[in-house]
């Protein structure tokens, strides 16, 4: 589904390596200490930054030169880029088409896929009119009802607090599995991890250095630094 070989990337003098296998309907937590460059591999595989070297290649294809729009990965991040002049309907829309061109049946897809995240009664609202988590759950539906089979997730709930970021997870879970979803999820919490998470691939000093089954997410794994990662986490 989604494959990284031998990926290189230089940033200030630190370089990064990575190499990691991520099966479609895989739900990928993406973890590992501030800096160690979970958002960099995110961003090379999105499109942002270019590797020097190596492949990237998703659904069977080179992804490499390709500009993030023409990638098949539908993204959400922390900040959820909502477009504070248009409604939440046509916010999800953008979804389907940049110029909001909808066909009836995209229309009904619109309705339907804020019926699911929870704000059917908020589509002729302004971004300015939604607290945080309803901004959230907006971005999410303009996510999911992209026809795209990944998903990159850049710690999208970290600002919410911990129920509603709870109530999302489950959502994005939900969702995902229905649809056969390859989700990969940068987060700081071992928590969210252990929720949603399916797989989980922890980075260190610019490379993956663990690649495993969430039930391998422990303090006791024989990866001292992951260990260490895990046990720090536990006692928060």
């Amino acid at each position: 589904m989604l494959t990284l070989s031998n990926v290189h990337y230089d940033y200030n003098k630190a370089p990064f390596l990575f190499d990691l296998n991520v099966k479609q309907g895989e739900i990928l937590a993406l973890m590992g200490p501030s800096g160690a460059g979970k958002s960099t591999l995110l961003a090379l595989v999105a499109g942002f930054i270019e590797p020097s070297q190596g492949s990237i290649v998703a659904d069977g294809m080179s992804v490499l030169g390709k500009e993030p729009h023409a990638r098949p990965f539908a993204m959400l991040f922390q900040e959820h880029n909502l477009f504070a002049h248009l409604t939440v309907r046509e916010n999800i829309g953008l979804g389907l088409h940049p110029g909001l061109k909808l066909s009836k049946s995209q229309v009904v897809q619109v309705e339907q896929a804020a019926e699911q995240v929870g704000v059917a009664t908020m589509l002729d609202r302004l971004p300015e009119q939604l607290s945080g988590g309803q901004k959230q759950r907006v971005a999410l539906a303009r996510c999911f009802i992209q026809p795209h089979s990944i998903w990159l997730l850049d710690e999208p709930f970290s600002a919410l607090d911990p129920i509603l970021r709870e109530e999302m997870l489950s959502l994005v879970k939900a969702l995902a599995t229905q649809r056969n979803i390859t989700v990969i999820m940068v987060t700081h919490h071992l928590s969210d991890a252990k929720a949603i998470a399916t797989n989980f691939a922890f980075v260190s000093d610019g490379k993956v250095a663990v690649a495993a089954d969430i039930s391998e997410l422990s303090s006791e794994h024989p990866n001292q630094q992951l260990g260490k990662f895990v046990m720090a986490g536990e006692q928060k």
